[in-house]
């Protein structure tokens, strides 16, 4: 007999995608399953969406963050399977069939992560098409055992959440990084194209440079107190890359009052930056030609500037502020009881 499957689906004013995602939900191979909503706070129509496709919906009167609607779902989730996807994720129709199977064979494994496809779920910009082959190829380069905890589209057994606790509700843009570091002291973690989902990226360049910023500074206590990044995603060659595009901008000042001789040391650092990725814009220019390359090049040497401004900040604060330096340092449980309303 088959176990039932919770899926979980926090959401936070993500209507435009949000009907993909529970459609894509509903037509999943496998059974028994539920699907539950956790609207957080939301001011647009998303309870609405969720309800007309007779999804169950669970609502906070205000928005707590991702961490504490996955924390809310899984409270109010019978199932002894526990697939959290995100509002702007659609799964393949197998995904969830295909995540119990490869917990099943393995019982040292806690998570089971989704690798998204290379195009975004709606195309909205250019900026989406540069995230969706950007974050597939760095996720497909990391396939296998990972520390990193993906969590757009992840499965999990209800005792093995039980086990490691809740999702940290302080977090709001590391809460992955910090579960991840939690889970994989006691399990394993897998990260696999056998499970694959297409992902609404997102479409604005300073909304994607502002998440990219904050999230490099709130790593900097965590990547501290372990002094070794995450298995999977970030690795030490491309936080370097990342540092030399830094260092490439700061650098090119120096050609003013120095002269054309100067240039050098911004060229080696750009040089520098763009070995790094090597691979990546290989891929990009096979899939889509050397035209979006260059426009390819352009965005990530901005979004690898913004990663190392951001870490850089972190670093500042970490030194300057004992409270920041504490941030991943407790557990922090979430009482689901009286916040939220079905």
């Amino acid at each position: 007999m088959s176990v039932l499957v919770s899926v979980i689906v926090p959401n936070y004013n993500y209507a435009a995608s949000l009907e993909l995602c529970l459609r894509a939900l509903l037509a999943q191979t496998y059974r028994p399953i539920e699907v539950i909503v956790v609207d957080d706070g939301s001011t647009d129509d998303s309870a609405e969406v969720a309800r007309r496709l007779g999804v169950r919906v669970i609502r906070t009167e205000h928005n707590q963050g991702t961490a504490a609607a996955r924390n809310l779902g899984a409270a109010h989730a019978r199932g002894e399977i526990l697939v959290f996807v995100d509002s702007d994720v659609a799964a393949y129709p197998d995904a969830v069939e295909v995540s119990v199977g490869l917990l099943a064979a393995d019982p040292k494994l806690g998570v089971v992560s989704s690798i998204h496809d290379p195009e975004p779920l709606i195309r909205d910009s250019l900026v989406e098409e540069y995230r969706a082959l950007q974050y597939h190829y760095w996720t497909v380069s990391s396939e296998g055992p990972v520390s990193f905890l993906f969590s757009a589209l992840m499965a999990m057994p209800r005792r093995v959440f039980d086990e490691i606790g809740p999702f940290n509700p302080r977090l709001r843009e590391t809460e992955e990084v910090d579960y991840g570091h939690r889970l994989t002291q006691r399990y394993e973690m897998l990260l696999t194209t056998a499970v694959r989902s297409r992902h609404d990226h997102d479409d604005r360049l300073v909304k994607l440079l502002r998440k990219l910023y904050r999230r490099g500074r709130a790593r900097v206590p965590l990547y501290a107190r372990r002094r070794r990044f995450a298995r999977g995603f970030e690795t030490s060659s491309r936080a370097g890359g990342s540092l030399a595009a830094l260092a490439a901008l700061a650098l090119s000042p120096l050609v003013i009052p120095l002269g054309p001789a100067a240039a050098a040391l911004p060229a080696l650092a750009l040089a520098a930056s763009l070995l790094a990725d090597l691979g990546m814009y290989r891929f990009v220019r096979r899939r889509r030609g050397p035209l979006f390359l260059l426009y390819f090049g352009a965005v990530h040497f901005l979004v690898n500037v913004t990663i190392a401004a951001g870490v850089a900040a972190g670093v500042v604060r970490w030194l300057c502020s004992a409270r920041f330096r504490r941030l991943y340092d407790r557990d922090v449980t979430m009482e689901v009881s009286g916040q939220a309303a079905t």
